[in-house]
């Protein structure tokens, strides 16, 4: 990306001559395109650029630096292995992350796809490229049988869900109302359905979206066409909840607008969970009363820790089946086609798009 709102660039840079301890060069097989990539693209957060972007990422070893023989698990890795990281990298020596144990908050933190500017050595740090450098200190997983479909359909929303949740917590028999179908909302609907949900309704759309939230598990969907109005949604919620609101509500949109009607969803001594706003999308008008009123507990999450991605790569072996979310790939692009990709995720004409370097 040259910068923001423009049309991303093909550029060449130099492979690296020499990878250093701890550190691996990887080949990409396939990368996801986020939300947060058009968050990242219209400015919302502020990062170098000229920047690689991708942060969801699957690849196979090329060289690995002396003294990385093992991945994060302890599982030994070698040329030619599958494997997939952690797009954020905490140094483990700051207040927050030694003291506070908030290390998703590291004020060192750095992320792949979003920290490093591409004019920069070792170039490669963001999966819209045929390579990867992956510095030393990175949080690296080896997949084994797992396709790269079924990682990068989870992607990075997954662990984004897997921590929300953990913050949150879902209790058994709890009624659960997802703002959202896009790979966050699909991905709570999933963590909260394992973790005991008695019934879990899915807020969103297009219609396409929520049929897939039915195929995994959503007792209630509401279609935001069908029901435009904040107020007929929230009636519908207060049908499916016996008329006293959801025991937690979980923002999946990434839109401000949400939050204030997401509350409103809550049960008097609910729980409210912001998953959405990666990117500063703005401010939005909200009732601080209702909160009081409602006795409301807030919770925020920002990003993951290693420990999120090896519970969420064991969470798709043993709940693959269960949670398809290979099928949540629905448009392959090949890297030259990497703005129509990201295009087509900003615009919701897709449910997953991936650049396959490759294809």
């Amino acid at each position: 990306m040259p910068n923001f709102n423009l049309p991303l660039e093909i550029r060449s840079y130099p492979l690296p001559s020499e990878i250093e301890p701890g550190a691996a060069l990887i080949k990409v097989e396939m990368a996801g395109i986020c939300g947060t990539d058009v968050h990242l693209w219209k400015g919302q957060l502020p990062i170098p650029r000229p920047i690689i972007m991708g942060h969801e990422t699957v690849g196979k070893v090329v060289r690995l630096g002396a003294d990385l023989a093992t991945d994060w698990t302890s599982a030994a890795i070698n040329a030619g292995d599958r494997v997939t990281w952690s797009a954020g990298r905490s140094c483990g020596r700051c207040r927050n992350c030694s003291v506070l144990r908030q290390p998703t908050r590291c004020i060192n933190r750095n992320a792949y796809g979003i920290s490093f500017g591409s004019d920069e050595p070792p170039h490669f740090s963001g999966g819209y490229a045929e390579y990867i450098y992956l510095r030393p200190g990175t949080a690296i997983f080896k997949l084994g049988d797992v396709s790269p479909e079924t990682i990068i359909g989870a992607g990075c929303a997954l662990v984004t869900a897997i921590h929300g949740l953990e913050r949150a917590r879902v209790n058994w028999g709890d009624k659960v109302v997802i703002q959202g179908s896009g790979p966050v909302g699909l991905s709570a609907l999933a963590i909260a359905k394992s973790s005991g949900a008695a019934g879990v309704t899915v807020v969103g759309g297009p219609s396409e979206r929520l049929k897939v939230a039915r195929d995994f598990g959503a007792d209630h969907t509401i279609d935001i066409e069908k029901f435009a109005d904040p107020a007929d949604r929230l009636e519908q919620v207060m049908r499916f909840t016996d008329g006293c609101g959801a025991d937690m509500v979980v923002e999946c949109v990434g839109a401000p607008a949400v939050v204030a009607e997401g509350f409103e969803m809550c049960r008097d001594g609910g729980k409210y969970l912001v998953l959405g706003h990666y990117g500063d999308a703005g401010p939005t008008p909200i009732n601080p009363h209702v909160i009081t009123r409602k006795q409301l507990t807030v919770f925020g999450s920002w990003g993951s820790e290693p420990r999120h991605m090896a519970a969420a790569i064991e969470f798709l072996k043993a709940q693959g089946d269960r949670f398809p979310f290979e099928r949540l790939v629905s448009h392959r692009f090949t890297l030259e086609r990497a703005f129509e990709a990201l295009q087509t995720t900003a615009t919701w004409s897709s449910c997953k798009s991936v650049i396959v370097p490759d294809l």
